[in-house]
């Protein structure tokens, strides 16, 4: 998800240091982590850090998630807060598994008492928000993807009890790595100015 606000954070920083060339490599929540073991990666901007304490993580926001339908979906319009057990007779476009927005979602459907069908799987966010503008399903979704489409109408945000979910963007590295001058900078420079990329909450 990071993609939707980390090339303008990448941008304004090769400005500041026209000198330094940056890889930005976009993956799942597993294949970020596995970037840091493996150390392919420097740094990585993501939710919730590992359990075994291995990184050193910095909050850079908060990071929050919703359901989002069609506009003619049958709860769109509802003035009152759409209890969750109505889920359970909706079709959910899902992220694949290793996403952390599957992780998250699989959580709050099951506290909330929820075993709703699962339709496609997809590994795009991108997909998966034309997927519910076609109307194949309604989907749990970082909010930070889908503003420009809730914005112009082509989405709508389900008033769905217990939601939003709030999680934390962090800026994550290793803690037996260190880092070289550059790396250091660039980690504190997202620290610095994270109000200025993370997008409004919807």
């Amino acid at each position: 998800t990071a993609k939707y606000f980390a090339p303008r954070m990448v941008g304004a920083f090769a400005r500041a240091h026209p000198g330094v060339k940056v890889s930005m490599k976009v993956g799942n929540r597993e294949e970020m982590l596995q970037g840091l073991r493996d150390f392919s990666i420097d740094i990585a901007i993501m939710g919730r850090p590992p359990e075994d304490q291995s990184c050193a993580a910095d909050p850079i926001g908060d990071h929050p998630h919703l359901i989002v339908a069609e506009p003619g979906h049958r709860l769109a319009r509802r003035r009152r807060k759409i209890d969750p057990a109505l889920l359970a007779n909706e079709t959910f476009v899902v992220r694949e598994q290793g996403s952390g927005t599957r992780s998250l979602m699989e959580r709050f459907l099951e506290q909330a008492g929820v075993a709703p069908a699962y339709g496609l799987e997809i590994d795009s966010n991108e997909t998966i928000k034309q997927a519910v503008m076609a109307g194949l399903g309604v989907a749990f979704i970082s909010a930070h993807t889908v503003a420009a489409e809730l914005a112009d109408g082509r989405l709508v945000k389900l008033d769905v009890r217990g939601l939003p979910v709030v999680r934390t963007w962090y800026v994550m590295r290793r803690l037996d790595r260190r880092l070289l001058p550059t790396v250091r900078a660039m980690q504190e420079f997202i620290v610095a100015n994270r109000a200025d990329f993370l997008p409004d909450e919807p």
